[in-house]
């Protein structure tokens, strides 16, 4: 089984709304032929728990205008620092980079399908690294 039409529709939705608020990293996997509770799985960070509220407002905001979608679930609100938004057809994964590193989720889902997105999305891809190496450069220039 594959994902299906709507629940692509909802991925590639997320996928822009996280990349217009500047989400780093976003992928996404097709995930039905190994679950039966959802199709589809989006992961997207951000190095802040302001800018992760954010991407998940927006995400909200977007499907629910242009799509007439909304969470069925929505948990980890309050600490910002891993927001699951759960539409049944789709789960979304909003992390702060440090979760998103811990908890490794792309090696659980790495044998899964990755559905194509955005090429604003696909851009994204990196973004965390060359983040954390110019803060890694700024901290460096601040102790000499």
């Amino acid at each position: 089984m594959t994902a299906t039409d709507r629940s692509l529709e909802l991925i590639n939705a997320a996928a822009q709304a996280a990349a217009d608020k500047l989400a780093h990293d976003i992928i996404a996997y097709d995930v039905s032929d190994v679950l039966s509770i959802t199709d589809a799985f989006l992961l997207a960070s951000a190095p802040s728990d302001r800018q992760v509220k954010s991407i998940v407002d927006e995400i909200e905001e977007r499907l629910n205008k242009d799509l007439g979608a909304k969470p069925v679930r929505r948990e980890g609100d309050r600490e910002a620092r891993w927001v699951l938004l759960d539409y049944v057809d789709i789960v979304v994964h909003v992390q702060h980079s440090e979760e998103r590193v811990f908890y490794a989720l792309e090696r659980l889902w790495k044998d899964c399908p990755e559905i194509d997105l955005p090429e604003e999305a696909k851009a994204t891809r990196g973004k965390a690294a060359e983040h954390a190496d110019a803060r890694a450069g700024e901290q460096d220039g601040e102790l000499l």
